[in-house]
């Protein structure tokens, strides 16, 4: 098959990229070219810019495609140039979206078949935490009325893995391998559930080279937090309760993928694949993700979400209180 993948060098993009040439597929890949990438030399690369609207898909025009991957279409300007130049240019339109078109719902797991949160208008271009699911709404309803049955849109969890250049899932495995206490969040009972970006990469090679159609939600297997800390089997786990961490204000990025069973966006830690693994969805072990993502870090200086000091006042704290 000839695939195109509008945004293929970095992070979700080139597993998708790489796993698509391994397949013997011809591959394209779209994006502004301004930082050197890892792909192998066989991948085609065109150059543009999406926020430059029609005028910057220019190496797009008068190509064919059998499928085009969108993993880098945030706002309906991006979507909105795309589809309407693919249209009678490629036979499916694969949107990469997210789980967090669904908002915080209360109903779990969330299926499918959940209500999104309302779209964001077309003139919208500020990507921020209240936004971004309107957006990817906004986005997804587009390819759909572009290309209805050819359109496929997938809702992946957080997606973790090796060459994730964010803190979300490395802060954890950096912060394990290093000596003394290590905060651990809660009481060990909340859950995550992340998706391995190899996994996802996969499931666009099965949708497209077997013409899926609809949306999909992506998620791995769901683990308790006490799972996931033996897993990572830090020197001295401290559990810091969920009250504490809540008072002490910690943004979201400082205690990446922790939410409280009953807290803000906890359903987002509890997604239904059950159509994606009906649809050849495979998944990897989360034994086998920390292993290559602690490979991938290997050698690497230790990169922490939390600072060290704010990490020990949590512990101290939570040992005060244990001793009362």
């Amino acid at each position: 098959m000839k695939l195109l993948v509008l945004g293929g060098t970095q992070f979700i993009g080139r597993h998708i990229a790489e796993i698509l040439l391994a397949a013997g597929h011809a591959v394209s890949v779209f994006n502004r070219g301004r930082t050197a990438d890892a792909l192998p030399a066989g991948i085609e690369r065109l150059r543009g810019d999406r926020d430059a609207g029609p005028e910057g898909l220019r190496a797009l025009a008068g190509r064919r495609w059998d499928a085009c991957i969108d993993v880098s279409g945030y706002t309906p300007f991006h979507v909105l140039a795309s589809t309407d130049l693919l249209h009678a240019q490629v036979n499916r339109y694969v949107y990469v979206s997210a789980v967090m078109v669904y908002g915080d719902p209360t109903q779990r797991p969330v299926t499918e078949h959940q209500p999104r949160v309302a779209p964001a208008g077309h003139e919208v271009t500020e990507i921020d935490g209240h936004t971004y699911g309107p957006l990817k709404v906004a986005c997804e309803d587009i390819v759909r009325q572009r290309f209805h049955e050819r359109a496929t849109v997938l809702r992946p969890q957080v997606v973790v893995g090796p060459h994730d250049p964010s803190l979300r899932y490395a802060h954890w495995v950096q912060r394990a391998a290093l000596p003394g206490p290590m905060l651990a969040p809660g009481d060990g009972s909340d859950h995550l559930q992340v998706i391995d970006v190899r996994d996802l990469a996969r499931f666009v090679r099965t949708v497209a080279e077997r013409g899926l159609a609809g949306a999909f939600n992506l998620a791995g297997p769901r683990l308790s937090w006490r799972n996931f800390i033996a897993l990572l089997a830090p020197a001295e786990p401290v559990w810091v309760p969920a009250e504490l961490l809540r008072d002490a204000r910690l943004h979201f990025t400082e205690l990446p993928l922790y939410r409280p069973e009953h807290g803000e966006r906890a359903a987002l830690m509890h997604v239904d694949a059950s159509r994606a693994l009906g649809a050849g969805l495979r998944l990897t072990t989360p034994a086998d993700t920390l292993r290559d993502v602690r490979a991938s870090l290997a050698g690497r200086e230790p990169q922490l979400a939390l600072p060290p000091a704010r990490e020990a006042a949590l512990i101290a704290a939570s040992r005060a209180r244990d001793a009362v």
